[in-house]
This record gives structure tokens, sequence and C-alpha cells, in this order.
């Protein structure tokens, strides 16, 4: 067995606050004490500011290979349903080689970025024709093959995608790698239990696509699939989703959600964008966390959140970057604030009395996304070993202790300034750069030139 790791930092963000001289030792994965007001021993690694690794609740890992490809305006108002038609041309030519060396990149721009954990709400099952691989979870293991290669935790979330739009409307052709009947899906969620449980700290969940896809008999059918694993769908992310939504069952779709499905702890509710007061007040009450996903939903044009009022009435967040158009923890959390901001016109509205805007910021992204993927962690004896060090001596830093710290790599910073990230205990970041960039961006970069010619 290998000896245990030691890690020394002058200041680190624990689960009771921040804490000064903290020696973490590392043991099979897991911290295995947690010391404070400790000298450093001589074999210690060293850091000046340790944070707790973030989960990414919400990612579509292959749509970081259309990123910056979509930024022109091809008719008269281009929309989330333009843009949509587009990632459907740009998947029609992806092999799973190419689905496994884009997620590879994907997942180290997450660690660079803070994120230690990736939910992976994955939907492409079948080959570009719509006829399923011999091995039906091909494209499950592709990505968990990605997980291992760059050493990040995977949550692996199967889709159930049947139908192109409310009440069981067909699907179109651009859908056809996505779309399962029960009887698929079940085989593939065993499928990709099985992969998870091989994985270090892998996690499982179920995710009915959204109500454009699933209809409500098969909804309460996934749902019954795994009783005690977390359930993620996508719900008013557009206003032609909650119209069409309305105009087919009489509710919006969030409404419609508490109101037939058992939305509580086990729920991730990804967007949740377009809400009544009535709705912000339920859904917080509900337990569930909602999925944000700021910056895509800012690409997308979808609308802003009401965080403020959700935050108010108790409501729990996790934070995703879904489309990967750009992979940033610190940006995720900057653009809630924001766009609260913009919209209300006030600054430090999610702060609280006793902690900063950025602190709030983090530690509910933090415990929303552990809930969300049911992955409990934190600097604390017995957790997977997940460390984020930033580096302090950036510039953006100087001067800044703690909270401070926070804010500041929040809103100022220029960059990740992350410098090392432990992950399951094993160091794959140094220096703000993960240890496999150099062999993982030139595959990367010829799947993207091959598919730029297709």
């Amino acid at each position: 067995m290998a000896a245990p790791q030691g890690l020394h930092v002058r200041r680190a963000l624990l689960p009771q606050g921040w804490a000064s001289d903290v020696r973490l030792t590392i043991e099979g994965g897991r911290f295995a004490a947690v010391e404070t007001g400790v000298a450093a021993q001589a074999r210690d690694e060293r850091a000046a500011l340790a944070l707790p690794g973030l989960s990414n609740v919400h990612s579509h890992a292959f749509q970081r290979g259309m990123a910056g490809l979509t930024e022109y305006r091809g008719n008269a108002r281009d929309t989330f349903w333009t843009w949509r038609e587009l990632m459907y041309r740009f998947l029609a030519h992806m092999s799973p080689d190419d689905v496994e060396a884009i997620t590879a990149q994907a997942y180290v721009e997450m660690l660079e970025a803070g994120f230690t954990r990736a939910g992976e709400f994955h939907y492409v099952h079948h080959d570009p024709s719509g006829a399923p691989y011999a091995n039906p979870a091909e494209l499950s293991e592709r990505i968990a093959a990605a997980a291992v290669q760059t050493g990040i935790a995977l949550t692996l979330l199967p889709v159930f995608y049947a139908h192109g739009g409310f009440g069981g409307a067909p699907a179109t052709s651009g859908q056809r790698r996505f779309l399962c009947d029960l009887e698929r899906y079940a085989r593939l969620v065993e499928a990709a239990r099985a992969i998870a449980a091989r994985l270090p700290d892998g996690g499982f969940g179920l995710a009915p696509h959204s109500l454009r896809a699933v209809t409500p008999d098969e909804l309460r059918a996934i749902v019954a699939l795994a009783p005690e694993v977390p359930i993620h769908i996508h719900a008013s992310e557009q206003i032609r989703e909650v119209e069409e939504c309305v105009s087919w069952s009489g509710r919006r779709p969030v409404e419609w959600l508490l109101e037939h499905a058992p939305v509580d702890r086990r729920f991730c509710l990804i967007h949740a964008t377009h809400l009544t007061a009535a709705e912000t007040e339920r859904l917080a009450q509900s337990g569930a966390v909602v999925g944000l996903c700021p910056i895509t939903e800012a690409n997308l044009g979808d609308g802003v959140f009401p965080a403020t009022e959700y935050r108010a009435a108790g409501g729990r967040f996790g934070i995703g970057t879904d489309s990967n158009v750009s992979i940033s923890a610190a940006g995720e959390l900057r653009s809630i604030e924001y766009s609260q901001r913009l919209q209300l016109r006030g600054r430090n509205l999610l702060a609280e009395s006793d902690r900063s805007t950025g602190r709030v910021l983090f530690e509910a992204a933090r415990s929303g996304g552990a809930q969300a993927l049911a992955a409990p962690g934190g600097i604390e004896r017995g957790a997977p070993a997940d460390v984020v060090t930033l580096d302090l001596d950036a510039p953006a830093f100087a001067a800044r202790s703690d909270d401070q710290v926070l804010d500041s790599w929040i809103f100022a910073a220029a960059g990740s300034c992350v410098d090392m990230v432990w992950r399951g205990g094993e160091k794959v970041v140094s220096a703000g750069r993960h240890r496999d960039r150099e062999a993982i961006a030139p595959r990367y970069r010829v799947v993207l030139e091959r598919l730029a010619r297709a």
C-alpha cells in the first residue's frame, strides 16, 4: 500500500469555515486526517490556499467541439432553436473515437478550472444513422474512458429521449442518435450503472431529457427504475418551451413537474429559467436542486433565472457548463450574480450578512452540486481527496485573504488562477496545467479538423 501523502496549506476552506496551518493526510484517495493549527512535515507538499473541488452538475461534453462555431446569424432571428439545428448537424458525423477525444479535452479544461466532478447528461447513444452500436453503451464507455484518462470523477447520467415535442410528438431526423424506448433505456441504465461502479468514486443517475422528450407515463416508469439515485431533467429553459407546455397541459413545465412528479432532494431541474413567483417558492421548498448554467444560458439567449428570490426562499443550486462554450467555474459563479445585478439594478444581491458574495456563491454551488450528483465532499476526514489550490502570487490576490480571495477569483482575476488540483488524492493539475494536456490536445485538434471537412 502506498504511503500516506501530506499536503500543508496556510489557509483552507473547511466545512466549518476558514482555518490556518491545515495539514491534510491523504490515504487511499481520501482524507485520512484533517488537522488545523499544525506545522508542516518534511515531505509535505505546500500550498497557500486550498478549496474543496466543485461539481459540474450539467455537461454535454461533445459540444465543446462546436464552441465558437455558432456565433453568426443565418436567419432574421437566431435563437436556441436555430442553434439546436446547427448542433444536430455537427453531431451527425461524430464517431465514438471523436466523442472520446472531445470529452477528454473538455474534462482537462474542467479540472484546470477547478471542477473535480462532471455530471455528464449523456444523450447521444447511437450511430449517425440512429442504429444502436453492437455495444448499446458504446458511447457511455467512451465518456468513462475520457474520465479515467483525465482523472475527473464522473457521475454518468444516461438520458431517455423518445419524442420531438410535448404530448409524444414525433422526433426529427436530427434527434435519431438520441432515441430510446423504455425497454432499450432500461438496458442502457443497467450498463451505465455497471460502468459507473468500475470508476474511482463513480456516480450514476437517471436523466429523462425534458417534458418535450418524455411522456408522463414514461417519466413515471423512469423514476421507478432506480429509486435511490439522482434524477436530472431540463425544464423551462426557453419561453417557447413554456408556451408549448401550457398549450399541451395547461401548466408550465416546472408547475407540471411539481404537481405530477415526486420532485424532492433526488431531483435536479436544469435551467428552470422561467419561473413564476409561486413556482419559485414551491421549487425552493421541494428540496430539489436547480442546475444553473449561466454562461450557456447567456450564450443561447435563454433568459435570467430568479436567483435572488429563489435563494431568499431557501432554494439550492449547483452550477454546470452545459454546452461547454466556455469552461470556467469562476465564470459560472460570476455570471449568476451579474445577471441579478443587471436585471435588478443592485449590487451584491446574493451576499449574506456574515459572508461575501463570492463565499455564498462558492459554498452554495459546492453544497448543491454535491446533492445533485449524490457525491458528498468537502475537505473533511473520509471524503474524497479533491482539492483545488489557487495561485496567490497572481496580482488579483495581492493583499487579499479568505473571502476576499474568493471574491477576487470570481470577480477580478485574469484567467482561472487555479494552481494545483488533486482528484481522489492524485495530482492532476500543476502550475495550472493538466498533466496530460500535451497528449490530449493534439488528438482533439485532429478530430476537429476532420469534422470541419465532413
